[in-house]
């Protein structure tokens, strides 16, 4: 099937691709749905067709956004740091972004379609958290409508441009899916790169959980920084002789602890990528001794 006849297809069941594309794509899949936005756009006919396009994608993605917000409310953090460890770049953690999505409240899942690695994330922490299903809702559909109304309108305003672009791709197929293999494999090695650039910067010295009990037991004093998130915390209480923190707000945590002085980190993550990016802030600001706890809370939690 050429461009065309995919064209014509989606012009006949435009309803339902944009249904199904933003359903899978919201579900969690990496299929890209801002594409068909654009073209079924691009080939509405009508203000009301778009009308039709609008509310396919909007329930497909409410309905998506649902689904994830009932497995977060069931499962909890268990939920987030599952799609933390499906992601190419483990940077991107679970107390990091639950922080930030307490922050915003609400208006964080009418952000969210328009953050990459957020949009999955935020209907799962809000189940977490307890939000309303009231609230949720609203503010889930308030997003979808947002994000799609802007990649369809976009297709229709731009519809000559998507139609001739359309047709220069049907009559360069060859040359269009060189150019498009090209840039997938180009995000890959970027998010590749990404990958590797953590387990550089992964290699400083960690501490072990039995020498973290030893150094609290001591004399000399340590800074022990807990860099789980609200929700966790709340769900398994603080940690003796740790000091919540959050990693936007780093600093005010430490406050006046002296330069000289050890300092540990601790978080939930996957290969502990939010103790270490703090212990590299903190580093790179004047503190001479900084550890991520290895293991982080799990290895904690099973020493004492």
């Amino acid at each position: 099937m050429d461009i065309s006849q995919i064209s014509q297809s989606l012009q006949r069941d435009a309803v339902w691709v944009v249904f199904l594309n933003v359903l899978l794509q919201q579900a969690g899949l990496p299929v890209p749905a801002v594409p068909t936005l654009l073209l079924a756009g691009s080939l509405a006919a009508t203000p009301g067709h778009i009308g039709r396009l609008l509310a396919a994608a909007v329930i497909a993605s409410v309905i998506a956004d649902w689904l994830w917000y009932l497995a977060g409310k069931a499962f909890g953090y268990r939920v987030l740091a599952g799609l933390c460890k499906l992601s190419i770049n483990p940077g991107s953690c679970v107390s990091q972004t639950e922080a930030r999505f307490i922050r915003w409240g609400p208006g964080s899942l009418v952000l969210a379609k328009f953050i990459p690695g957020f949009s999955t994330v935020a209907p799962p922490i809000a189940g977490s958290l307890r939000m309303a299903l009231p609230v949720f809702l609203p503010a889930a559909a308030a997003g979808a409508a947002l994000w799609a109304g802007i990649a369809l309108g976009a297709g229709w305003l731009l519809r000559t441009e998507v139609h001739s672009a359309i047709a220069y791709l049907d009559s360069h197929a060859a040359g269009a899916l060189i150019v498009i293999v090209g840039l997938v494999a180009l995000w890959l090695g970027w998010k590749l790169w990404q990958k590797y650039r953590f387990r550089v910067l992964s290699d400083l010295p960690h501490i072990a959980p039995d020498e973290l009990i030893a150094a609290l037991q001591a004399a000399a004093p340590l800074l022990f920084l807990d860099l789980r998130g609200p929700r966790l915390q709340a769900e398994t209480g603080p940690i003796p002789g740790a000091r919540a923190a959050e990693l936007d707000r780093l600093m005010d945590a430490v406050g006046d602890w002296p330069r000289d002085q050890p300092i540990v980190t601790l978080c939930a993550c996957p290969e502990d990528a939010t103790a270490i990016h703090a212990a590299r802030t903190l580093l790179r600001a004047g503190y001479l001794s900084v550890r991520p706890l290895k293991g982080g809370y799990d290895a904690w939690r099973q020493n004492t």
